[in-house]
């Protein structure tokens, strides 16, 4: 038993280590599928050992606290992050759970919608009477850092919403960058003895939380939205929906 509250001990502190290096330094050390392992090892003994857990495993929370360089934004509806599935248990379980929070039957057919999942930086964008008053990385989920003058520079995320749009609504959607631009900047850091990114998403996360939203201007950064957080009215009722919605004020969807 000692054996094994060390070794959950030293994961706890492992993947709090790894959370800090991703979110706020965007300086990776291991692979997704390398962190991945962890989750689910530190998952599995909280599972043998309910009295492991507590309020400060990493499985209670998302992301990491917001770094210290940006004001603090908590977010009107918390920002939690997607699970994975590794096989088709994973899968069977995932629908029975949809069915149970549904309150369907096993025969009863169920429709799904799959997206493309891009590797960027989760973003909040708030609109108040139809204008982008502030944009918020996730953060630790409850609480995100302030990015509104950098989300300004970027192009394709719309600053203002046609008539119609709800009077305040929080857009959640991803910072990101295309291979080719990541191509053209790391071309450009080396040619100026600047350290290269290691990563499409490492180089869209460094850029979007640049202390100088003029450094921001200057990468070709792209977003795309795929969720509503807090609407003041009724949009849609169906993720489809929400799709549509978004496109039709401006937005790339996945």
């Amino acid at each position: 038993m000692a054996a094994q509250k060390d070794r959950y001990a030293w994961l706890v502190q492992e993947i709090q280590r790894h959370d800090a290096l991703y979110h706020q330094q965007d300086n990776p050390e291991i692979s997704d599928a390398e962190y991945d392992a962890l989750r689910r090892e530190l998952e599995a003994m909280e599972a043998e050992n309910p009295l492991f857990a507590s309020a400060k495993s990493p499985t209670r929370k998302v992301g990491a606290k917001a770094a210290s360089g940006f004001k603090k934004v908590r977010h009107r509806v918390p920002m939690l992050s997607l699970g994975n599935v590794f096989s088709d248990e994973d899968v069977d379980d995932f629908y029975a759970r949809v069915r149970r929070f549904l309150g369907l039957g096993d025969d009863v057919p169920v429709r799904l919608l799959a997206e493309q999942k891009i590797d960027g930086l989760s973003l909040s964008l708030r609109y108040e009477g139809g204008k982008l008053t502030q944009a918020a990385t996730r953060g630790d989920g409850e609480e995100g850092e302030d990015v509104t003058a950098n989300v300004l520079t970027i192009a394709d995320i719309p600053k203002e919403l046609p008539a119609g749009a709800p009077d305040s609504l929080d857009i959640r959607g991803e910072v990101y960058m295309t291979k080719a631009a990541f191509t053209a900047l790391n071309a450009e850091q080396e040619r100026t003895g600047k350290q290269v990114f290691a990563n499409p998403r490492n180089a869209a996360a460094g850029s979007l939380r640049q202390l100088d939203a003029k450094v921001t201007a200057t990468r070709t950064l792209k977003f795309f939205g795929y969720a509503i957080g807090y609407a003041s009215a009724a949009i849609a009722s169906t993720q489809q929906g929400i799709r549509d919605t978004l496109a039709a004020w401006g937005f790339e969807v996945p």
